[in-house]
């Protein structure tokens, strides 16, 4: 479940980050009771990034296919491991 705080708990910038790094999911960061910004620790943030570039890889994937541009399997997948240091 996603925590949402006020942003004038920032104050506590020790129990703020501990809490980023106890649940590993972004704290929502509330600002006159509207949705203002989220706080995650760079774990879980490069975590995320990996996921997006891997996502994206997938939609170009898929367009390629569409496209009729493909290539062999192993190769595809050799190159894709070598881009994410797999």
């Amino acid at each position: 479940m996603p925590r949402i705080i006020p942003i004038i708990e920032l104050k506590n910038t020790s129990e703020i980050s501990d809490l980023c790094h106890k649940t590993n999911e972004p704290i929502y960061v509330t600002k006159n009771g509207y949705g203002d910004m989220v706080i995650m620790s760079i774990e879980n943030y490069e975590s995320t990034l990996k996921k997006l570039e891997m996502y994206q890889d997938i939609a170009i994937s898929e367009y390629q296919i569409d496209l009729g541009e493909t290539k062999d399997a192993k190769i595809a997948i050799q190159e894709m491991r070598k881009k994410h240091g797999l």
